[in-house]
């Protein structure tokens, strides 16, 4: 293995091991280490130096990050030869850009931190942006609202736009009407595991194009992406906060709701539990709350009248439903937005009638001692059950709701919420369809079979054959990976 040398000091290469079993260290060799630096505009920082722990740091840490070596990229040049840096050198390539979806330790590791690649541009006259690979969704929303358009964007405003539209991209409030985001790319820029910048649309290297979108990070490091925006500057929108005495009425109210719900209209309803700190707005501080999530891309009256009864099921404790500008899309939702260690489930569901919700709220209604903070029960269909324009990897359309559900606590807690996660998910399985999305697998769904439910069968074969071509030594392994098939 050049320019690498065994060593009792240094990082471990991820899933090495000796002839004994023993994990195997290593330590990057300095004239290597320095021939990286002299090609590499950004900082470039092993364990030990100052600034290490800032680089490599996620939003999620559930994880603690310890690559070999952190590529702080500035440019496309930098991500290419972080690339050409850990393929010669056989090493995986971790990715970070906002750090939400950190699911595998980086243990050994080339990390390239793309945090710096965060330029927007919006075209008004065809409709579109061109972000860098670390853009963040409230980013964009200012961006493009300033010439009337609006991003697909999902709940948080802090999620990296790039890696949200690379796992499908799903959007509880555009996306009913316009399909996942994923189906709204136009072209991209990467830099597979030969180290070489490419730019795919459907017209060059279609295989791969159609790879990236639902695929994720499998296939190289993608650096920017052109995707469509949609004439769009508000809505009807916000959240209904109830007691969790009044479950079971909102629970029959949100049903009933959806089930009439044209698709301008989505809903979801989450479970709540929330400490008392000042963050937490005081009538929801240390109690069980039920959040009903709503947006309506119509008129703000006709969208009063289609949730009248959902708003009258039972008193509210607090209610932000109102006409509001797109730029304040993530109040709805209302998630979190600093950094904590975060462990997740989530499964489709084919529907959610009475007997999936008394189910829900035996097994984590407000009787329930639980100590997962946020439940989720979410409205899809519309145009996310439809074909996109261009077809992609983004798979398992025909489910009706998502389940999710998340437990907040410190690094290395997984396996104490790994039970209460898992009673969730097998109390919703008569009605789950057994697959997933992308984008909501968790860091207990990184098995192959567990990465294959995110795909039909004969996608998932499809990306694995694409991998091959790509990707033949996986490099880029830390994620939930697509693996080549063996040699």
């Amino acid at each position: 293995m050049p320019g690498i040398r065994p060593g009792r000091l240094g990082a471990r290469v991820g899933g090495e091991r000796d002839q004994k079993g023993h994990a195997m260290t290593y330590v990057i060799d300095q004239d290597d280490l320095a021939r990286l630096v002299a090609q590499v505009a950004g900082p470039v920082l092993v364990p030990g130096d100052d600034g290490y722990r800032t680089e490599t740091a996620a939003w999620n840490a559930a994880l603690v990050q310890r690559p070999a070596v952190a590529v702080g990229a500035t440019s496309v040049a930098d991500v290419a030869a972080a690339v050409r840096f850990a393929s010669e050198r056989a090493l995986p390539v971790a990715m970070l850009a906002t750090g939400h979806g950190a699911v595998l330790a980086s243990d050994g590791a080339v990390m390239i931190n793309l945090s710096r690649i965060n330029g927007i541009s919006v075209d008004a006259k065809s409709g579109t942006a061109t972000i860098g690979a670390a853009v963040r969704a409230q980013q964009l929303i200012d961006a493009a609202a300033q010439v009337g358009l609006a991003p697909l964007a999902g709940s948080s405003p802090n999620v990296g736009v790039v890696g949200y539209v690379l796992g499908g991209g799903l959007s509880p409030s555009l996306g009913r009407v316009h399909g996942f985001a994923a189906d709204h790319v136009r072209d991209a820029e990467i830099v597979c595991a030969d180290g070489t910048p490419r730019r795919v649309d459907p017209d060059h290297d279609p295989d791969l194009f159609w790879a990236i979108r639902g695929g994720q990070g499998n296939f190289g490091v993608v650096t920017s992406l052109t995707i469509d925006l949609v004439p769009l500057t508000r809505l009807y929108g916000g959240g209904l906060y109830f007691s969790g005495e009044h479950v079971e009425q909102v629970l029959d109210a949100f049903r009933q709701l959806a089930a009439a719900a044209p698709p301008e209209l989505t809903l979801s309803v989450a479970f709540m539990r929330l400490p008392s700190t000042p963050s937490v707005p005081e009538p929801l501080r240390d109690r069980f709350a039920v959040h009903v999530r709503i947006t309506y891309l119509g008129p703000a009256a006709d969208g009063q009248r289609l949730v009248a009864d959902l708003r009258a099921a039972a008193p509210t404790l607090i209610d932000t439903v109102a006409e509001m500008p797109y730029t304040a899309i993530a109040t709805v939702h209302a998630d979190p937005v600093d950094p904590v260690a975060t462990y997740e489930m989530s499964s489709l569901l084919r529907e959610f009638p009475v007997a999936a919700a008394r189910a829900l709220v035996a097994v984590a209604g407000p009787g329930v001692d639980s100590p997962v903070a946020m439940i989720e029960v979410r409205q899809l269909g519309g145009a996310l059950a439809g074909e996109p324009r261009v077809p992609n990897a983004v798979g398992n359309r025909d489910a009706a709701f998502q389940l999710s559900a998340a437990a907040f606590g410190a690094p290395g807690m997984a396996e104490r919420f790994r039970t209460p996660l898992a009673e969730l998910a097998e109390a919703l399985r008569p009605w789950a369809t057994g697959r997933r999305q992308a984008n909501f697998l968790t860091g207990y769904d990184t098995t192959v079979e567990a990465v294959a439910r995110a795909y039909e069968p004969d996608t998932y074969r499809r990306l694995v054959e694409i991998k091959r071509a790509f990707d033949p030594h996986n490099t880029f392994r830390v994620n939930h990976n697509i693996a080549p098939p063996r040699r």
